[in-house]
């Protein structure tokens, strides 16, 4: 039952997209609209609220309690940890917006500001910080820990039904069951929804190296070939299959964001990140309220709604994931580790990748902007075709998406399969098979449902009855967290109470002595 509800839905949804595309991509827009204007408020301070509980956790009195016993150590080093999380939280997302969201914004500036001025540049590198950093991280980071708490420190089962079915309120422990469906269903459409748009990178990269053409045809076979791979690689496992996919994209981010680093613009790269860093720092509130009432402007909603509900759609997939692979680790470390080290990268990422496009942009007028416009997808490689080593740094970075692609496929592969197996942490092979396809089903039937518009749609309409679920998470760890630490400082007032009593009769003993 687990399995068969969420993915019937999931399975007529496909078909609704594959058969009657215009008919899905009416209804899904009218939704849109709808959620958007009467909703936007709810996902703002959602998540500005995630980022706030996040810094309280790690920084207060619970930063030092143990995902785990005592004597748990990590089952994998720092770098294969972080390389894991970050592969499976958004790595093709930076790779494809890398170029075009600077542009976007420099060239459709947002509300107040005039396009195309240095201004917008400002402006622009700004809100791509604020997009891909400590809000989207914080989202993973809870979630993730409130499923890590529960599993490892109360022997729970890794689900968001375990966490919410610690609730003391009798209709929220009776709809866990339908919570799990919910994260089910809005992992599939946030999964692929990213994997849609790696097919589109992926395309249009084969078509700049090989000169593929580009089209539904292409997107559609790119994405059963790939899924193939990613399935593959999900049987396998985590510590096969996924690791070392991870790491060695990893590996191949880092070469490509320091040849960009070198090759480009230098010196307005170190200085793009150090202005945009301190002006995302300045402007952090403002930005994450940020709402546009007396404006006819949809920009924030395309933007920073879209956003926050495409991490929120990911949060089960990602925060189980992450919880996976994270027993043995303080709190402290677990939210340092997965909320500031990973910002920090994208900061970085987006500073190489924007700078330099904004750079070329605005002093070698090289149309950047022109190329967005048209088509967001080609950005990455009309950026490479103005750069020394540009055919080979478009291999690589179709490579890269490619490699995101399985990584993120087979990840979430494996937490859908945990998820409709009651928390298995190895779910059967068949199981591993059905969501698979489903998953390649969805991204196939949302790009021929109308290509991009429609892969954002649908991640913001299956995002938003799971943002309440997460709610009740963060109520819940509250909580499980309050508790655990009350327990913890009765067991060490005890200690401390039978260690005086044993240097009192000790000192009594000795005193006693001739």
């Amino acid at each position: 039952m687990q399995l068969l509800l969420p993915a019937g839905f999931i399975f007529l949804v496909v078909m609704w997209g594959i058969f009657a595309p215009a008919s899905m991509a009416g209804v899904f827009g009218t939704l849109l609209a709808a959620l958007t204007r009467n909703f936007g408020w709810f996902y703002l301070w959602v998540v500005l609220g995630l980022v706030l509980f996040a810094a309280f956790v790690a920084f207060g009195r619970y930063g030092n309690m143990k995902l785990g016993g005592e004597d748990d150590e990590p089952e994998f080093t720092v770098g294969s940890w972080f390389a894991m999380l970050f592969a499976a939280g958004m790595g093709i997302g930076l790779v494809f917006w890398g170029v075009a969201e600077p542009i976007s914004h420099y060239g459709t500036a947002p509300p107040g500001v005039v396009a195309g001025t240095p201004e917008a540049a400002n402006t622009a590198m700004r809100y791509v910080f604020f997009h891909w950093g400590l809000h989207p991280w914080a989202v993973y980071s809870v979630v993730a820990l409130a499923i890590a708490f529960f599993q490892y420190r109360r022997a729970g089962n890794p689900l968001i039904s375990t966490v919410t079915g610690s609730l003391p309120w009798a209709p929220i422990r009776k709809m866990s069951g339908f919570f799990n469906g919910l994260a089910i269903v809005a992992t599939a459409f946030g999964v692929a929804a990213s994997l849609g748009v790696g097919a589109l990178q992926i395309n249009n990269g084969l078509h700049a190296v090989f000169g593929l053409e580009v089209g539904a045809t292409s997107q559609v076979a790119i994405i059963v070939v790939t899924a193939a791979v990613f399935i593959t690689s999900s049987v396998t496992g985590v510590e096969k299959g996924i690791k070392l996919l991870s790491n060695f994209n990893m590996g191949v981010a880092v070469l490509l964001a320091l040849a960009v680093f070198i090759l480009g613009p230098t010196v307005a790269i170190i200085d793009t990140f150090s202005n945009t860093l301190g002006s995302y720092l300045s402007e952090f509130v403002r930005m994450s309220l940020r709402a546009t009432p007396f404006r006819d402007s949809s920009w924030v909603g395309n933007w920073t709604i879209f956003y926050w509900a495409w991490w929120i759609s990911w949060s089960p997939f990602v925060g189980l994931f992450i919880a996976r692979v994270s027993r043995g680790r303080t709190i402290r470390e677990f939210i340092l580790g997965t909320v500031l080290a990973p910002s920090l990268a994208a900061f970085v990422w987006f500073a190489i990748f924007g700078g330099t496009a904004l750079y070329m942009e605005i002093w070698q007028h090289v149309p950047l902007d022109e190329a967005v416009k048209a088509d967001v997808a080609t950005a990455l490689f009309r950026m490479f075709d103005a750069m020394p080593f540009g055919q080979v740094m478009s291999v690589v970075a179709t490579l890269l998406v490619v490699v995101f692609f399985v990584t993120s496929g087979d990840s979430a592969v494996l937490v859908l399969g945990m998820m409709s197996s009651g928390g298995d942490p190895n779910p059967p092979t068949r199981t591993k098979l059905v969501w698979g396809g489903l998953i390649a089903g969805i991204a196939i039937s949302l790009l021929l449902a109308g290509g991009l518009d429609a892969l954002q749609t649908a991640t913001i309409l299956f995002a938003l009855p799971f943002a309440v679920v997460i709610v009740l998470m963060v109520i819940a760890l509250w909580r499980a967290l309050g508790e655990d630490w009350t327990e913890e400082m009765r067991r060490e007032r005890e200690t401390r109470r039978r260690l005086r009593e044993m240097a009192a009769r000790q000192a009594a003993i000795d005193a006693a002595a001739p």
